[in-house]
């Protein structure tokens, strides 16, 4: 796939995903940083979005699943791989990273905030993280319902 097909596959989704996420012309053109009557003419397919306005779609709704169904795979390796040819897959160091502070550790799971960003995340067994948000009650939340899921597979 080259940058046109993907160009014009996002365009054919761009409303799909906005509906899915819950979102209105006016917040969805303001999400992405487009002007209503841009994101108007996308979503009539009258306009191919820029590649720009493509990979944001794809950072910042990232776990839509019209767009994971779409291309099989995570949205932000398929613009790596269009972008640059391959896609990296990188094994992020956790362990010793002086910006973030362990808030609670549960079955292995752990939440931590960021020192500087004021953002969570919760990482697995393998301390990759999961999960990031920046509120403190979505991150307890999901680290909560992911330990319980855990143990009620064990019963």
């Amino acid at each position: 796939m080259d940058r046109q097909n993907f160009t014009e596959l996002i365009q054919s989704k761009f409303k799909m995903v906005r509906i899915e996420a819950g979102y209105t012309q006016d917040t969805m053109a303001q999400t992405v940083g487009l002007s209503k009557k841009t994101l108007v003419q996308i979503e009539k397919e009258r306009v191919l979005p820029n590649w720009t306005t493509c990979v944001s779609i794809c950072a910042l709704f990232r776990d839509s699943e019209v767009l994971n169904s779409t291309f099989g795979c995570d949205p932000l390796e398929m613009v790596q791989t269009v972008s640059r040819n391959h896609c990296a897959y990188p094994i992020y160091s956790t362990t010793s990273d002086i910006y973030w502070q362990t808030m609670d550790n549960r079955d292995g799971y752990i939440l931590q905030s960021n020192k500087v960003s004021e953002l969570y995340r919760v990482l697995d067994r393998d301390k990759q993280p999961i999960f990031g948000t920046s509120k403190l009650r979505e991150a307890e939340t999901y680290l909560l319902r992911l330990t319980k899921e855990e143990f009620a597979h064990i019963f």
